[in-house]
């Protein structure tokens, strides 16, 4: 523990968050808009507007209408300026003004030099607030997309994440794709991305967070003149949680020199008291798998498994293998879980592990832009002063919490399989526990 605290220690001294100007973090409202602000003494300003709600705000069919949406409200041009006058005027400032959205969320961000903030402010609230969806940027950005969504289809890891979301969650948010298929971009029209557009930005699903050295005053006039302006709109559908506790295995036939493997189980929220606990076990895990497939058996290059808190709604925890050998590589994946389920962890590895983990957070933090990445996605997760207290949560997670959540979330696995259907039987895809009767195995030719 006394190294733990050293080490602790040194990371802050380095990072210089033992200054006494060491940013300060609030919280505000300006007319209906929630703002997260962060003072940085630094000489560049990171905005993320966030809109809640991703794969839920949309059907199956629509499938990657927010991301195509939102990237043509910030390429296209708005109805102040063309695209290409728009585009100059970021580069020549070199500010950079973009959008994307995953499985629980869409954001627009900026990121400029401080110098540049009035201007680049007014640049990024135009392109909320007045994209022109012009016909000749949707056409070229659509081909973009499909062409995209056809390259991950082909690609075996790509499709087997996919192909697993898709069984696990079959009939909920998260079987949809983010980014679409081909088959469902090719369907949106630009009234759809209009409507659609129109439909998510508002007060009620949105938030705005902003890390850099500004003065508030002048901030919250800037939002109050602006960004307020957006209707209040709706909450986005709520969906309630899939526990992941019923086995549904999935074979996918395709005709690959290599078998890709994915188990999926359940997990808690990251806000949760098992949430930083299950982030640390799980890392653990893909280092012993790493030893056990790669190191001692060379069944793979590179088995893995963690815990994919970035889902708001349902996050799971994911176990991972390309192997030519798949019944074998199962049955070790297994019994490395069932081995922990039975004698736990030691403390040596958690020791390291909260290291480690330390120093991959600090060093993430580095930059304005993943600092407002981080507040934003707390934010949703249940809080962004889990952005702020990260050190003392994993500070705290001791060796019965650990080998407490990997015995509590590892009795059921849904498989999902991508290769050739004749390497493995239904009896393959093992458990850490007993086996349902109810298990189901589907199979289909891909």
């Amino acid at each position: 523990m006394k190294n733990i605290m050293k080490f602790n220690i040194a990371l802050l001294a380095f990072f210089g968050l033992m200054s006494p100007t060491f940013a300060q973090t609030q919280e505000f409202d300006v007319k209906g808009l929630k703002v997260i602000y962060k003072s940085v003494p630094k000489e560049i300003v990171s905005a993320r507007l966030f809109i809640s709600g991703g794969t839920a705000n949309y059907s199956l069919e629509q499938s990657g209408i927010e991301d195509f949406a939102l990237q043509l409200a910030v390429t296209g041009g708005t109805t102040n300026m063309d695209k290409l006058a728009y585009s100059t005027a970021l580069e020549q400032m070199s500010t950079t003004v973009a959008a994307g959205t995953n499985y629980d969320y869409g954001q627009i961000n900026m990121r400029c030099v401080k110098q540049n903030w009035d201007a680049s402010w007014d640049l990024f609230v135009d392109a909320i607030m007045n994209p022109v969806f012009d016909d000749q940027q949707y056409q070229l950005l659509k081909d973009q997309l499909i062409s995209a969504a056809k390259q991950n289809d082909a690609d075996p890891d790509q499709s087997l994440t996919q192909a697993a979301m898709a069984n696990v969650f079959k009939g909920k948010n998260y079987e949809k794709n983010p980014n679409g298929t081909a088959a469902s971009l090719e369907t949106l029209s630009l009234e759809d991305l209009k409507s659609y557009y129109k439909k998510i930005l508002g007060k009620d699903r949105s938030f705005l967070v902003i890390v850099g050295d500004l003065d508030v005053a002048d901030l919250k006039k800037k939002i109050g003149a602006s960004l307020a302006k957006l209707p209040k709109g709706t909450l986005p559908p709520a969906e309630e949680r899939n526990m992941l506790g019923e086995i549904s295995n999935k074979i996918n036939d395709r005709d690959i020199a290599t078998n890709y493997i994915a188990g999926v189980m359940s997990a808690p929220t990251l806000s949760s008291e098992d949430g930083t606990a299950m982030m640390i076990a799980m890392s653990i895990l893909s280092e012993r798998y790493f030893v056990e497939l790669r190191t001692k058996r060379s069944l793979s290059y590179a088995p893995y498994s963690y815990y994919d808190n970035g889902k708001v709604t349902n996050p799971y925890n994911w176990i991972y293998i390309s192997t030519t050998d798949p019944k074998q590589s199962i049955q070790v994946m297994v019994d490395e879980i069932s081995k922990l389920k039975k004698e736990g962890f030691d403390e040596k590895e958690l020791i390291n592990k909260k290291q480690s983990y330390l120093t991959q957070f600090y060093m993430g933090q580095e930059t304005l832009s993943s600092q407002s990445q981080s507040l934003g996605s707390n934010e949703l997760k249940g809080g962004w002063e889990m952005s702020e207290d990260f050190t003392e949560r994993v500070n705290a997670v001791s060796l019965e919490d650990i080998n407490r959540v990997i015995d509590k979330y590892t009795d059921v696995i849904s498989w999902t399989y991508l290769g050739k259907a004749d390497m493995v039987k239904e009896e393959d895809f093992l458990q850490p526990g007993k086996v349902p009767d109810s298990v189901k195995m589907e199979s289909e030719e891909n």
